[in-house]
């Protein structure tokens, strides 16, 4: 309710009837409820063959619609596959990964297997022209940009206020390279790269745009285990994708301001981590 309002809170009352609605049509049995999501809230279920599948329900019709759009865009890749799609009711019907809710156990050379996965994934992206998702400019210029400014003006920044000030002309900065236009993924939190059977990730739950690969790989260097190895992840990052390492090294900076300033807006705990990983990307843009 806190991202999206209090009219979120009838949609999650009303949720457990659309789902069940969903399931009715489909014949499906529902099993199990599980998290309720800022966006979304799923089920587990059976069908017919007592498979067990994933009902997701999304409070917004466009997350609905450019979830459902990426994931059958990446059909037969690294995520979780699309089987039934509601667009009256923003309900899907997807692939249980590893057989249970947050997937199977994760292996020992987690971070190089998920760098190789967004490699394969920003590889189909490219390939299957302009879908009609968000564009990653549009988002920094209309969203970012407008709300980093608004946090920066307005928020008490203290002993970070500096940081910010000297982060914000790169962000300002940033300018797409078209040659590395895909589909990206851009929300590679580390829960949301879960394992199947086989040991093999799979990114789910996107928040897509078509823009710079850069930006996946910043985003996944940074928020994937915020505070820890960033430096080491962005390494792999640049050896796997053949982007520079100053160049994503930009966005990061980018995407760590931004999220240094929205911890601190909600007094999260984490913008502690936050303001340490972004003052040692400046630093290392400053020794670079």
């Amino acid at each position: 309710m806190a991202h999206y309002g209090l009219e979120a809170g009838s949609w999650l009352d009303a949720a457990p009837q659309v789902l069940a609605e969903a399931a009715e049509r489909w014949k499906l049995t529902l099993e199990s409820y599980h998290d309720a999501g800022h966006s979304s809230v799923v089920a587990v279920a059976r069908d017919i063959h007592d498979t067990a599948v994933l009902l997701k329900a999304w409070y917004a019709r466009a997350r609905y619609r450019d979830e459902v759009t990426a994931l059958r865009l990446w059909a037969s890749g690294p995520t979780a596959g699309v089987i039934e799609t509601a667009d009256d009711l923003s309900v899907a019907s997807l692939e249980l990964v590893g057989g249970r809710p947050g997937g199977g156990a994760r292996p020992a050379r987690e971070v190089q297997m998920v760098a190789a996965v967004i490699q394969g994934l920003h590889a189909v992206g490219a390939k299957r022209g302009r879908p009609a998702l968000p564009r990653l400019g549009d988002h920094l210029q209309h969203t970012v940009l407008p709300r980093v400014a608004r946090r920066a003006g307005t928020l008490g920044l203290d002993r970070r206020a500096w940081l910010v000030r000297e982060a914000m002309p790169e962000l300002q900065a940033l300018r797409e390279s078209p040659s590395r236009t895909t589909v990206l993924h851009a929300d590679l939190y580390r829960e949301n790269v879960i394992f199947d059977g086989r040991g093999n990730p799979r990114l789910i739950d996107p928040h897509p745009l078509v823009g710079d690969a850069a930006y996946d790989w910043a985003f996944w260097s940074v928020y994937y285990d915020l505070g820890q190895a960033t430096f080491q992840r962005l390494a792999i990052a640049s050896r796997i994708s053949r982007i520079p390492v100053p160049e994503i090294s930009a966005w990061c900076r980018a995407v760590a301001l931004d999220g240094l300033l929205y911890y601190s807006e909600i007094g999260d705990p984490a913008q502690e981590t936050a303001a340490e990983v972004l003052a040692a990307l400046m630093a290392s843009g400053l020794e670079g």
